[in-house]
């Protein structure tokens, strides 16, 4: 009841405080979700410094727990739902970005051709790579508009968890280039006149010529959909927790899910592209064949994708909950747990990959028999104590009869860890 009577005192000063969220902010999406961030980082390091309490909690240490957790919830809620409308706004806007990115690299084409042709002269080979370059721009425009809504070109990289893919991405880039390649030729051979030249750009078509960049070609696009099925499996099994994410960043094609830089990505974004490289200056060389990849250079790169399906398979795991405690604060006395105790849960994975806002956080559950009791955010200047990955602090509601029980946490992510049994005293 004081919960509730001091969320009616203070629910009519804070409803626009950070940036409105009633639908009419004049600032735009982008706007409303940094200055509703700003006023929630405010408000969580007033709290942790013991401000902004109502008089009505403040006698009591549960009481002020309770409220301070349900406020920042309501306000982490008031904040996510600002970073997917911003994230929705800047996908919006994405499209049109890809689409000049795509028609300035055919820009930068034109003009490195027309450099390198100042002496030695204009050939069908630079008219031929330029209609290829035209072709496929054309398409990846035609594409970027039928994608407006969900990035443009990116839409086909972005995962089901709302972030770019790596192998996908990898796999995109492998697939343009050999694409491009091709057509490059096909151009020319539309535009030969002798049967030698003909001769000699179906022959650089052969499997003889292009055996490497089509076996890389193939091992990159079969990661790109075993990765996939993989990620899938291991998430509907419960062995890997996926959270997504409210837009997707470029860094995504370098880090995990929680931000950190994942070697196994990098190494294999930083290897295809030193090898697409290397391909694309042999087309240049020779654009009278594919590029003729050699096998030391493609087995680095079937050595990297290797790598980097292992650790797919590698990364991941259930939540385990290894035991359970009851909390004590300096200067109680020890006892077994009762209703209304704290208890102490320990074990790793509580907080999945991507799951640190307070949005996320706030959706951690802990069952304790037939009781769900949500995990209370315990705020912290820069952070929150509670929850974290290893450790959960709850209370044993009244609600739970005396007895031996189960406790089980569901993480945010809706995975649920084993089940681990405390006697609880009357």
């Amino acid at each position: 009841m004081a919960v509730q009577e001091a969320r009616r005192d203070t629910g009519a000063d804070g409803a626009h405080e950070g940036g409105c969220t009633c639908g009419d902010c004049p600032h735009g999406a982008r706007e409303g979700h940094r200055r509703a961030v700003a006023a929630f980082l405010r408000a969580r390091d007033g709290f942790a410094a013991g401000q902004g309490l109502p008089t009505a909690v403040a006698h009591s240490a549960s009481a002020s727990r309770q409220w301070v957790s349900e406020e920042l919830t309501q306000r982490a809620e008031a904040v996510a739902d600002r970073g997917r409308a911003e994230g929705e706004a800047w996908l919006g806007r994405l499209w049109l970005r890809t689409t000049c990115t795509v028609w300035a690299a055919v820009a930068v084409l034109l003009l490195a051709e027309s450099l390198t042709a100042v002496g030695a002269g204009w050939s069908s080979a630079r008219t031929a790579a330029l209609l290829a370059a035209l072709v496929v721009a054309g398409a990846l425009t035609a594409a970027s508009w039928f994608h407006r809504g969900r990035g443009g070109v990116l839409a086909p990289l972005i995962g089901e968890d709302n972030r770019l893919s790596t192998s996908r991405a990898v796999a995109a880039a492998w697939t343009l280039f050999v694409g491009y390649a091709v057509l490059l030729l096909a151009g020319r051979l539309a535009a030969a006149s002798g049967h030698a030249e003909r001769d000699t750009l179906l022959a650089g078509l052969g499997l003889a010529r292009g055996a490497g960049v089509v076996t890389v070609l193939a091992v990159v696009c079969g990661i790109a959909v075993l990765v996939r099925r993989v990620v899938g499996l291991r998430v509907a099994g419960q062995r890997l927790q996926k959270v997504p994410a409210h837009r997707p960043r470029a860094a995504d094609l370098l880090t995990d899910d929680s931000g950190r830089g994942a070697f196994a990505d990098l190494q294999y974004v930083a290897v295809s592209a030193v090898s697409l490289l290397f391909a694309a200056v042999r087309l240049a060389r020779r654009p009278d064949q594919l590029p003729d990849l050699p096998w030391g250079l493609a087995a680095v790169v079937l050595v990297s994708a290797a790598t980097y399906l292992a650790g797919k398979y590698a990364e991941g795991g259930r939540p385990v909950i290894l035991s359970v405690v009851r909390a004590r604060e300096p200067g109680d006395l020890d006892g077994p747990i009762r209703t209304g105790d704290d208890i102490e849960i320990r074990g790793t994975g509580f907080v999945p990959p991507g799951a640190q806002g307070a949005d996320r956080l706030s959706r951690t559950v802990v069952r304790i028999g037939a009781v769900d009791v949500h995990v209370p955010l315990v705020p912290v200047s820069g952070g929150f104590r509670n929850p974290t990955d290893t450790v959960l602090t709850v209370p044993v509601p009244v609600e739970v009869e005396p007895g031996a029980v189960e406790v089980q946490v569901i993480t945010a992510a809706g995975v649920a860890t084993n089940r681990c049994l405390v006697e609880v005293a009357e």
